[in-house]
This record gives structure tokens, C-alpha cells and sequence, in this order.
């Protein structure tokens, strides 16, 4: 069972010829919503993946007691995710605020709510002694996802941490933390300079090579997404493995990471090696990019498996 650990939001999605400069006001003709979350994303990505196959999907996460929670939660129902460790609380479901302007490119605002409820010590043992994948994200406390992927490793369940969005943290002894309780990082490549700079102190902007210094020091394979430029793997010896993203026109980039590490999970709970869950993980990523919405674009596994077969 893969596990995900993290976020559910309700995503408020306007279309905008140019993303607003600060102080400055676009106007667009209506706002849509979708689900959305990272969190809950990657959880629908594992899941629609998951259909047909072995590996059932689980979401661990906080909701309010309101319209937006309800839906959520029958949202991650109608998708086959397990919704028994979600817990209703006093704060508001999370809200993310998304625009996207006309060549697909989005800024988000998060409103967190109910998100930074979430503990770790609400996920029963039971759920835990089920999953061998636990998939996290940046949107719900740092010190809960610690909390939860030290456990996990108790269990002897592989840990895969999203660390987007970018850690605003400044400790290097609070990130090292974070990345001794990691078998594989999952970031982008403006993420991987971040994380770079917090934890070594590198001011570079050659993103494999931070991400080759991070899986050398703290012995974690590092996975670095670079959006049509495909995805890498670097592991702690330095062996690299490359897998090419599939080329699109995009309508809406926004969830495209989250399909990557949701089908990521899938592919590595599946028993894949990393260079072919990476190439399912680069496919998806870039179908999700052809529809609307951080979900409504996330690939079933017959849609896939369709266009792993054109390869």
C-alpha cells in the first residue's frame, strides 16, 4: 500500500492573459474549482495509476467541518483512496488560490486551514504496518512529516519526500533531519537549489550538481524533475539515470509534479526499477498537463499504459 501523508485543499482557478505583478490587478471572466492539494493530489495520481494493478493507495490529512472538506473527502472516495486516517477539524479545509496565464504557466497562494492540523500521531499503526511507500509533501507541518517518516522507517517503509513546495526553513541541523528519515528526495530544480543552500551552503545554480552533492552527503537518492527537459535520478555512488518527459503543448501545467511523484510511488510500491518508474512518473506528468485542474488531467492506467506502449 503506498501512504501519502500531507495536504488536501479545494483549488480556485482563474485564467488570466499575464499572472499579476505585484501591485497590479487582471481581471478574468470566471474563477472554476477543482480538488486539489498536493497531498491529496499525488494520492489521486497513485490511486487512478493503482486501478487494475496491486497497490492500493491511502491518504493521511485534516479536513474542516464544511462544504468544501465534505466534497474532498468524496472526491478521494470516488478516486479508490482510503480515506480512514483523514480526521474533521475546528480550522477551514485548505484553500489554494491558482492563476494561469495563457501558455500554461500558474501562480499559486495557499490558504492552509485544516492542513496544519495534521500529526503524525493520528495515523494508527495499523494503516502503517499496510504501506511499504510513504509519500510526503511541504504543505502540512515539517515537524509531522518528520515525525511520521521516522515511523515509517520503524515499519521498514520506504520514505519519499517532496520537498515543494521550497522550505522556507533557515536550520541546517532541521533540514539535515528531514533528510536522514529520506530514501528518495523529490524536487524540481529551482527546489534542489534551495534545499542546496540551506542544508551545504552551495551558491550554484547547476541543479544536478547540488542534487549529486545532497545524494552523496546524506545518502538519498535524489530525483529532480525539470519540467519538458525530463527527470533525473542521482544516487548516493553518483549514478545518474535520465528519463525524457513526452513533448506537449500545455493547457495547464498546475498538479504535473504531483502526477510525477503519485506515479512514482505506484511504479516503485509496483516493484520498478527507478529509471522505468521514472518514465511512467515523466509520461503521466505530461499528460496531465493537456486538461484543466491540478487532478482532471491525472492519466487512469489504461491511458498509460496506452502511451508507454507508443514508445
Amino acid at each position: 500500500m503506498i501512504l501519502v501523508f500531507g495536504s488536501i485543499n479545494m483549488d480556485l482557478v482563474a485564467r488570466v492573459r499575464a499572472i499579476a505583478r505585484p501591485g497590479e490587478t487582471v481581471l478574468s471572466r470566471r474563477a472554476d474549482s477543482f480538488f486539489g492539494g498536493k497531498g491529496a493530489n499525488q494520492a489521486v495520481a497513485a490511486a487512478r495509476i493503482g486501478q487494475g494493478g496491486p497497490i492500493p493507495v491511502a491518504m493521511a490529512g485534516a479536513l474542516g467541518d464544511d462544504p468544501f472538506g465534505r466534497a474532498c473527502l468524496d472526491n478521494l472516495r470516488a478516486n479508490g483512496v482510503d480515506v480512514e486516517a483523514i480526521r474533521i477539524v475546528g480550522e477551514p479545509t485548505g484553500c489554494a488560490f491558482i492563476t494561469v496565464d495563457d501558455s500554461g504557466e500558474n501562480a499559486i497562494t495557499v490558504a492552509s486551514g485544516a492542513n496544519m492540523a495534521v500529526e503524525a500521531a493520528d495515523v494508527p499503526d495499523s494503516l502503517l504496518a499496510r504501506a511499504s511507500v510513504l509519500v510526503m509533501q511541504m504543505e502540512v507541518p515539517a515537524a509531522e512529516c518528520l515525525a511520521m517518516a521516522r515511523r515509517a522507517r520503524r515499519h521498514g517503509v520506504r520514505v519519499i519526500w517532496n520537498f515543494a513546495p521550497a522550505p522556507a526553513m533557515s536550520e541546517r541541523a532541521e533540514m539535515a533531519e528531514l533528510l536522514a528519515a529520506t530514501d528518495i528526495l523529490v524536487v524540481n530544480e529551482h527546489e534542489a537549489v534551495a534545499v542546496g543552500a540551506i542544508v551545504e551552503g552551495m551558491v550554484r545554480d547547476d541543479y544536478l550538481d547540488v542534487a549529486a552533492t545532497l545524494a552523496r552527503s546524506h545518502e538519498v537518492t535524489c530525483v529532480v524533475t525539470a519540467g519538458a527537459r525530463g527527470a533525473t535520478a542521482i544516487s548516493p555512488d553518483g549514478a545518474r539515470v535520465h528519463a525524457a518527459a513526452r513533448p506537449i503543448t500545455p493547457i495547464d501545467s498546475t498538479g504535473a509534479g504531483d502526477t510525477f511523484v503519485g506515479v512514482l510511488a505506484n511504479g516503485l510500491a509496483e516493484g520498478l526499477g527507478t529509471g522505468n518508474a521514472m518514465r511512467r512518473a515523466c509520461i503521466a506528468a505530461s499528460l496531465s498537463c493537456l486538461t484543466a485542474g491540478a487532478q482532471a488531467g491525472m492519466p487512469m492506467r489504461g491511458a498509460l499504459e496506452e502511451h508507454l506502449a507508443q514508445d
